[in-house]
């Protein structure tokens, strides 16, 4: 069985949210509080496996009910309900100690199942956050893509060039030498100025970054 606490300041949520999930054989509304402080209040006589709530209340602000919650009982597992779905929130309340994040338009199988997955330990975030999320990641990733791509790749020589090709081919720099009819020592020059000019710790790093930046297919 699944102990549930409800914190929303308004009555009329709470006694829906309370109804509704009495028709659940493994959950159990076990306490209600208007607001973080009576929440932390009620708590130390109240055992709870799951706080369902809101972050936008009277008193106390979420993020810290959140955090003395994760003080005095980090065994609570809490999964947000709210109508704000600005990433700000959703991260301070991650950040302070929060499994998962709903938002009050969600559907009841959505309730019933955010609540399952956060007691048993995982991170849930309802179909739209999560979609908004998603949104929001792949826009960034595109952002720094193009950010990379449009940066300056470093200026190698045409004989650096060959030696890069080379060395990503595997040779030594005597068996570099060989091939381009010069001396090791004047390969293992060309080598230390190409790492220079990638900044680059090793051989290998170089290799990657060689490959990344279109520089050898």
């Amino acid at each position: 069985m699944i102990r549930i606490f409800l914190v929303d300041d308004h009555a009329v949520l709470r006694n829906g949210i309370r109804m509704l999930l009495a028709a659940e054989p493994d959950l159990q509304v076990v306490g209600e509080a208007v607001n973080g402080a009576d929440l932390l209040k009620q708590l130390p006589r109240t055992p709870t496996d799951v706080v369902l709530m809101d972050i936008n209340m009277p008193g106390i602000s979420g993020e810290e009910t959140m955090r003395q919650l994760q003080q005095r009982h980090p065994q609570v597992r809490v999964l947000v309900l709210s109508m704000l779905d600005n990433e700000r929130y959703v991260n301070q309340m991650l950040d302070a100690g929060a499994l998962g994040y709903l938002l009050k338009n969600a559907g009841l199988d959505e309730i019933v199942h955010g609540i399952r997955v956060v007691a048993s330990g995982r991170q849930y975030f309802c179909t739209e956050l999560g979609i908004s999320m998603l949104r929001q990641f792949t826009r960034l990733l595109h952002s720094q893509v193009e950010s990379l791509r449009h940066q300056k790749l470093p200026k190698l020589s045409r004989r650096e060039m060959e030696v890069l090709r080379l060395i990503a081919e595997g040779l030594t720099n005597a068996e570099i030498a060989d091939k381009l009819f010069t001396s090791k020592r004047t390969i293992e020059t060309h080598r230390q100025n190409i790492i220079e000019k990638t900044r680059v710790k090793n051989t290998a790093s170089l290799i990657r970054y060689a490959v990344s930046q279109g520089l050898i297919s």
